[in-house]
């Protein structure tokens, strides 16, 4: 193989360019200092340290006594195919994780104004689209079941209510009319909400949903999946929808 070719086979197995110059350089000297190997390597002396420094990481290099009389060896070339054999490895490693990026990133991917879904799964989902609420610039407006909630993300809530006032969003809930969702509407005053109570065997709301800025969250208790929906389309006709629930739940209370 002449040179010109053992040279871009060295750079096709993850060697830089001038890793290349001072790694050829020093296999032809044997053993050499810094200086030495700059010269044939094209390079000036401090780079030569740096070079030589990152090719000992890489194992094709070892260092030999102490400045001022410091030396450098070419390992033996079999060290090449360990090093390839390890990119490989981290490559394949890394393909596992871009594969299961794909789907999350699909999920984020805006195609012009259509609307954006992500799913969460688990408790952990659930937690994630209702930190996403916390988020929200403006009063949320939510058909709930207290006890699913809590049932759902024990010791969750309390905390919840507290940041969300921290924060200073405000709610506008429809709840059934159990002892919980009483309960619960007992502290609008302080959790800054204004509750709606409706007959609970007429209105179990499962999944739980709320409306907030360009989104729609989605939690299902029964399949424990969280899932937010951002278009603007799509949660304008919710808050409408939620309007006109909201008219008749206060008739009903």
């Amino acid at each position: 193989m002449n040179r010109d070719k053992l040279f871009s086979a060295l750079e096709a197995v993850g060697l830089s360019n001038k890793e290349v110059r001072v790694y050829l350089a020093l296999l032809e000297l044997g053993q050499a200092t810094a200086a030495q190997v700059a010269r044939p390597a094209g390079i000036n002396r401090t780079t030569a340290y740096d070079i030589l420094g990152a090719l000992a990481g890489k194992k094709l290099v070892v260092a030999l006594g102490k400045e001022p009389k410091q030396e450098y060896k070419a390992e033996s070339p079999d060290n090449l195919l360990i090093l390839h054999k390890e990119r490989i490895k981290r490559d394949e490693g890394m393909l596992g994780i871009i594969e299961e990026l794909i789907p999350e990133l699909k999920s984020v991917h805006r195609v012009g104004d259509r609307p954006v879904v992500r799913f969460y799964e688990g408790e952990d989902g659930l937690r994630h689209v209702y930190e996403d609420t916390l988020t929200s610039r403006e009063t949320i407006r939510a058909f709930a079941s207290v006890e699913d909630m809590h049932a759902g993300l024990p010791g969750y809530f309390p905390k919840y209510y507290k940041r969300r006032v921290e924060q200073n969003i405000k709610i506008r809930a429809i709840i059934p009319d159990t002892p919980a969702g009483k309960e619960r509407a007992g502290q609008d005053r302080y959790e800054k909400r204004e509750s709606a109570l409706v007959p609970a065997k007429d209105f179990a709301f499962s999944p739980e949903i709320n409306i907030y800025d360009n989104k729609v969250m989605i939690a299902s208790w029964k399949d424990k999946l969280g899932v937010t929906i951002e278009s603007k389309e799509i949660a304008d006709a919710m808050k409408k929808i939620f309007e006109l629930a909201w008219a008749e739940a206060i008739t009903l209370g």
